[in-house]
């Protein structure tokens, strides 16, 4: 067996051409169907915040439920996140992920039984803790195939699941609750947690075949494809020095960027679950029409994410890649919320806004890598995401607090406008050697 030293030894470069064509392959191999993984994923998160529509008025609830509801789910993920992903560390990727989207494709579809507060809360909470790990699992997996200098583009592949599965699910969301409302006794709300959940189980069961968990098993890839795949893998890695468990726990650059994370994540989360509700109080009222409305800042988000990494692999920069996007969000915010009432202006806001946000965390994934390596890149990037996660449970608590009490959602907006800005500032103390690449 190969030690890392022998792996490290000099390899002929190849050429820019022929690299690139081995990195495409590996891109259609992996990245098309971890983007279906993760547009499950997103899909059964944020499906709530179209049943919501239907929800509080069939079960009598308030904003306010629905807000501590919502952040439940990011209970159970802050709780368990670190320890699932050690556990992938352990038995690997392939396992791990598909154990993780069978558990939550069940618990998201055994949401259509909820009819009481607590029984909502709880079953948010198992959802977050059947859920825990996974995106880091992802990232570190991507790591583990591209170096960091190729990482924008190929993180913003990825992550565009995430404005895609607002592309997806809100004209599906709206077609599911405006089309089978009232079929077999059932709510409109409960057949979207069914036909949503589902297939989360098929797919999660498919990746277990499918994904291959190292370089060296993969089948196919020419035995010079593995090679040079390892080698940049191993040439990057050794100028890092951090590679315990611990290490990703304790080193300080981590911790600057989780609270980063945290500040960019409060806008995303304030898309993720209000932006039906935000398009809604413009004046719209159909489902149908809400869902196809939906869908164009999550569609125009999806383009900029790919657009915007691509240029961040080319300069080889990522700070003003970062904050820029952060900053516009944070003005399609105020701006979404100064015309609220007029749809023809609330609506390129949002847009903007969306598009800033999701930018902002593709554009952020970048940087855990960077800086870790090995078991420290598990307990990092969890750490990271776990302090991020805080904010989904933030974010609708005080949405909904701040819309029941003002019966509008014009401050809850404008507090988010101004954690972005914040998040856009602390990017500035990140040591600039990490935002660039030679």
């Amino acid at each position: 067996m190969n030690t890392l030293a022998d792996r490290a030894q000099p390899l002929a470069e190849p050429s820019i051409n022929t690299e690139d064509l081995i990195y495409r392959k590996v891109v259609i191999r992996l990245i098309p169907f971890l983007f279906l993984c993760y547009v499950c994923s997103y899909l059964n998160r944020i499906n709530v915040s179209f049943a919501k529509l239907q929800m509080v008025q069939d079960l009598a609830w308030s904003d306010a439920v629905y807000g501590l509801g919502a952040g439940m789910f990011f209970i159970g993920y802050f709780a368990f996140e670190i320890p699932s992903n050690i556990i992938m560390y352990r038995v690997g990727a392939r396992r791990w992920i598909a154990r993780i989207m069978v558990t939550w494709g069940i618990i998201s579809a055994g949401m259509m039984f909820v009819h009481t507060p607590m029984q909502f809360y709880v079953m948010r909470f198992l959802l977050g803790v059947a859920e825990a790990g996974f995106f880091p699992a992802i990232l570190l997996y991507i790591s583990q195939w591209f170096p960091s200098s190729r990482g924008a583009k190929v993180t913003a592949l990825f992550m565009a699941a995430i404005p895609m599965s607002g592309v997806i699910g809100a004209p599906l969301s709206g077609w599911i609750m405006h089309s089978l409302s009232g079929a077999q006794n059932l709510a409109g709300w409960q057949w979207l947690f069914i036909i949503e959940g589902v297939p989360t189980v098929l797919v999660g069961a498919f990746a277990y075949f499918y994904l291959t968990d190292r370089i060296e098993d993969a089948k196919w890839l020419s035995e010079e494809d593995k090679k040079v795949l390892r080698h940049n893998i191993d040439k990057e890695s050794s100028g890092k020095h951090l590679h315990r468990l611990m290490d990703g726990l304790a080193n300080p650059k981590i911790w600057l960027l989780s609270f980063i994370y945290l500040f960019f994540t409060m806008g995303l989360y304030g898309v993720s679950f209000w932006l039906p509700t935000l398009i809604q109080a413009s004046g719209v009222q159909d489902s149908m029409q809400l869902g196809l409305l939906t869908s164009i800042p999550y569609a125009l988000a999806t383009v900029t994410m790919i657009v915007v990494g691509k240029s961040s692999d080319r300069f080889r920069e990522r700070r003003w890649h970062l904050a820029v996007p952060g900053a516009l969000a944070a003005v399609g915010f105020l701006l979404s919320a100064y015309f609220q009432s007029n749809l023809m202006i609330s609506l390129p806001a949002l847009c903007l806004a969306t598009m800033g946000v999701m930018t902002t965390i593709s554009q952020y994934w970048t940087l855990p890598p960077a800086i870790l390596t090995g078991a420290a890149a598990a307990t990092g990037i969890a750490l990271a995401n776990s302090i991020g996660s805080a904010s989904g449970f933030i974010s609708p608590i005080v949405m909904g607090s701040v819309n029941s009490a003002t019966h509008s959602t014009t401050m809850g907006i404008v507090l988010l406008s101004g954690v972005l800005l914040c998040g856009c500032l602390l990017v500035f103390l990140v040591p600039k050697r990490l935002l660039t690449y030679k």
